[in-house]
């Protein structure tokens, strides 16, 4: 893994050492050309964080700030050795991301990445919460990373699809506020 643009550009990132599965770089490079005109000066939040590979790539773009959630000891570790690479002291939440989102309550963030393990139930709760406890800005995102074959809802409160893109065996679900 690497930083693929901006200022921490080539930088080589760590994966934590467990069954996760790290966003490819061509996947993540064709997402930041997506999510580009967004992330200017942009809050970012990183739920199941992995590595915090997504959080450093926006922060490296142009970001204004990140915050990272994940609960693996071997994903704490990756993350921290990650920004220690790019000099910055991570925003890191060691706990759930109920906790996490609970503590964000009424927080504004513009650009939420929401990768937990493919197959798992998080994925509803985790927008339910986002949409209960008001976290994402009124021009904000949410964006899903799940199996091709996933489904996700169309709305979930006042979070809605706006968009889908597949790329190889990945698909991205992006919800906004409707």
């Amino acid at each position: 893994m690497r930083v693929i643009a901006g200022k921490y550009k080539g930088r080589t990132l760590v994966a934590p050492k467990l069954d996760a599965r790290p966003t490819l770089d061509r996947t993540k490079e064709t997402l930041f050309n997506i999510i580009q005109q967004r992330l200017n000066g942009a809050r970012v939040l990183d739920l199941f964080a992995g590595s915090g590979q997504l959080s450093i790539e926006s922060l490296s773009r142009g970001a204004s700030s990140a915050v990272l959630c994940d609960n693996n000891r071997l994903s704490i570790a990756a993350i921290k050795q990650n920004f220690e690479k790019i000099g910055i002291e991570p925003k890191l939440y060691t706990c759930s991301f109920e906790h996490c989102l609970s503590a964000l309550a009424t927080d504004s963030i513009d650009i939420v990445f929401l990768d937990p393990p493919y197959k798992s139930n998080f994925y509803t709760k985790a927008l339910d919460l986002i949409d209960k406890y008001h976290i994402l800005s009124e021009q904000g995102i949410v964006i899903c990373e799940h199996a091709r074959e996933d489904s996700l809802p169309n709305e979930i409160g006042s979070l809605a699809v706006s968009d889908t893109r597949k790329i190889g065996t990945v698909q991205f679900t992006f919800y906004t506020r409707r």
